[in-house]
């Protein structure tokens, strides 16, 4: 740096102007910045100096057309962000993954030209891997988190990836500010937290910042990203797509898995207390139920509708931050999923597997969804940087399983060997390389017009109607669990006109929302509603929209603890056994000793898990079976107070004989429908099946 340069640098700062700016080290060596008209902030530029007029849109060939491949912003934006973290995944680090099967049960052969979809009964092998998406690799299970949920099928026509959210709508439009997003959510880069939580300061800016995000907000905001387990989740590929039959016809499809097991979420409480008892929640689940042959099964359904259909729609399925509600487009189930192999190797497997959506089989294409558009560039450029070569399809669990073969050579770990003299298509000195065929992928056939340019669709500009059908769609419990969310997140950000920002949104959602989350967070008046870009419209509400009014009554996939101590009733703990696991539970029993507990009859029985590492927050129901003296013994034990204290807390059944009502008594634990005395199995299995939501009202005050 010349002297001049420095002088004029240190002047800068000592004036205050670009100390707190994230300059790059050639504008901190003298480079000049373009300033905005009229301001202090310095232009926007792209790493070549070029001044950016539209940081909002990617190019696209028209308002509603696809994104074009010389969008040099986008791919430098993107490609920079993909390059962010080695070799761990930027988004989706910590994850569960597992082998399994797909069955088709019903042919889409009038739609799709796709084998996968049309030939009834065929089994194709798949890995599904289920992820949280903030955090890093070795972040905790169970934050309140969307569920990343991609499934490679390894079909005879090539490997199909669907890679999709158990949330079927978005934070955002457009791929360009996907970074923006991630950022924004990430760990603040100053200070290194929080990790994997969006109750902070940087996340809540962007989000008052970006009206298409409310959608998604009250998704993140309800139970379903506290799930109970992986086994219990929905999901989506969340944009449309194209299938493409035997004709050349295109029909618009959207893609949903809904869980055999039915929904299921934990409570905030009991999520926060899950982490600390165990950190792998999720993920040993899943190991336990595989390893007992209880192998988790989704059905595969489709959404399908023509350009005519998606006209008369009061949103466009474009959007990546709306959905097609049940009601408008009913779901048709075609086929099943089943996961029943845990992988041979960790890292092997669920660390190097690579899913890209442009991994589409013939028959199944693309629609001008520019957050997908986007994606398709992105995933490709993330597995080459993550996994260091342009051969990551051959690591094995990325490979397909169907013969292929092309004339790419060489790169970084390459381990096949390519014989013959011609590398190159076409060619005359080989009579069997391999050649295109008319048979293979071919694009639908879409005529595209109109003025490329970086313009948001108007149809994309409402932004309050779908967050406001979905809140009104919840249950009364499920809206005061989204309103105590809200106030419980934005009482941790520490800016004031960022709380009242969203307060504001929240405005154009639901009064009643905005009232609750204004008056957790102590507000004397409410705060202005911005401007909406288009009108609200009133939605009818939609039942399917709902977790807790897709809870399924049963215990099959559920977990149910008996704590017992010495001198416990054994003929009471074994009829609950057996009534819990012949209703389809799992049954774990807890003493306070990792030995187990000598009961009343003098034998010994073993214990599944210690008390003081054990608590009621990893059963979905318990019962206590004690002694007096047992109880008596237990009521000065921090951790059986808690035990049961939590269960209740957590609105679960709870089954005690006389000795577990004592400790019920001690631990001020009170009396209603779901508690109930050992005599009486078959109403504790009842109550089991479900939380006791009336009781909510008594343990805990909800926004």
């Amino acid at each position: 740096m010349s002297k001049e340069k420095a002088t004029s640098t240190s002047n800068k700062n000592k004036q205050g102007k670009n100390t707190d700016s994230n300059t790059d080290a050639s504008v901190a060596a003298g480079g000049e910045l373009h300033q905005l008209a009229g301001g202090a902030h310095p232009a926007l530029t792209t790493n070549q100096g070029v001044v950016l007029s539209d940081n909002q849109n990617s190019l696209r060939a028209n308002a509603r057309g696809p994104t074009l491949l010389e969008d040099f912003i986008l791919r430098e934006k993107i490609t920079h962000f993909d390059h962010e973290r080695i070799p761990e995944r930027i988004v989706h680090a910590r994850a569960t993954g597992v082998h399994g099967y797909f069955e088709l049960t019903a042919s889409l052969k009038k739609y799709t030209s796709a084998k996968i979809l049309t030939e009834v009964g065929e089994k194709t092998p798949v890995f599904t891997r289920i992820s949280t998406v903030a955090g890093g690799a070795g972040s905790v299970d169970t934050p309140r988190d969307v569920r990343g949920f991609a499934v490679k099928f390894y079909t005879k026509e090539g490997n199909w990836d669907l890679v999709g959210n158990n949330v079927p709508v978005f934070f955002i439009q457009d791929a360009i500010k996907f970074p923006d997003l991630i950022h924004a959510v990430k760990m603040e880069p100053d200070r290194g937290f929080p990790q994997s939580a969006t109750a902070h300061d940087t996340f809540w800016d962007f989000i008052s910042l970006t009206p298409e995000s409310m959608h998604m907000v009250m998704w993140i905001m309800s139970d379903r990203t506290l799930p109970r387990s992986l086994r219990m989740i929905e999901g989506f590929g969340v944009h449309s797509f194209r299938l493409i039959n035997e004709a050349g016809e295109t029909t618009f499809v959207k893609f949903h898995w809904r869980p055999k097991l039915g929904l299921q979420s934990t409570i905030w409480d009991e999520t926060v207390k899950i982490s600390g008892a165990d950190q792998d929640f999720h993920r040993r689940d899943m190991f336990d139920a595989i390893a007992a042959g209880n192998f988790p099964e989704w059905e595969f359904s489709v959404q399908l509708f023509t350009q005519r259909d998606a006209d008369r729609f009061p949103f466009d399925h474009l959007d990546a931050t709306k959905l097609i509600s049940e009601e408008l487009v009913p779901l048709q189930v075609i086929g099943r999923m089943v996961l029943d192999r845990w992988p041979n190797n960790f890292f092997a497997e669920t660390e190097q597997v690579a899913y890209c959506p442009s991994h589409v089989v013939p028959g199944i294409d693309f629609s001008n969804d520019p957050l997908l558009q986007g994606r398709l560039f992105s995933y490709l450029d993330t597995q080459l940087s993550r996994l260091g070569s342009a051969n990551f399809h051959q690591i094995p669990v990325n490979a397909p399983k169907c013969p292929f073969a092309n004339h790419q050579r060489d790169g970084h770990m390459q381990m096949a060997q390519p014989a013959g003299r011609v590398a190159y298509e076409p060619n005359s000195l080989s009579e069997n390389s391999p050649r295109e065929t008319p048979k293979g992928f071919h694009s639908a056939a879409v005529t595209e017009t109109g003025e490329k340019g970086r313009i948001r669709a108007e149809s994309f500009a409402d932004h309050y109607s779908q967050a406001r059908q979905f809140y009104l769609s919840q249950t009364t419990y499920e809206q005061a669990h989204i309103a105590s969310a809200l106030v419980f997140e934005l009482s941790k950000v520490e800016h004031l006109h960022i709380r009242e920002a969203m307060v504001g949104h929240l405005r154009h959602i639901e009064k009643d929302l905005a009232q609750r989350v204004a008056a957790g967070l102590g507000f004397d008046k409410m705060p202005d509603a911005p401007v909406a870009a288009a009108p609200v419209q009133k939605m009818a509400p939609s039942p399917a929209l709902q977790t807790i009014g897709k809870m399924k009554d049963t215990l099959m996939g559920r977990a149910i603890g008996i704590l017992i101590a010495d001198g416990s009733d054994g003929a009471v703990i074994k009829k609950i056994k057996k009534a819990a696991t012949d209703a389809g539970a799992s049954v774990k029993i807890i003493a306070p000793k990792v030995g187990g507990a000598k009961l009343a009859d003098g034998t010994m029985l073993a214990a599944d898990g210690q008390l003081a590492g054990t608590p009621s927050v990893l059963f979905d129901a318990v019962a206590i079976i004690l002694s007096d003296e047992s109880a008596k013994a237990l009521s000065v034990e921090s951790a059986a107070i808690d035990f049961v204290r939590d269960a209740f807390a957590h609105l679960k059944a709870i089954a005690a004989d006389q000795g577990g009502q004592a400790l019920l008594k001690r631990a001020h634990v009170g009396q209603d429908a779901g508690v109930v005395d050992t005599s009486d199995i078959d109403a504790f299995i009842t109550a089991a099946k479900t939380r006791q939501w009336d009781r909510e009202k008594s343990v805990r005050a909800l926004a």
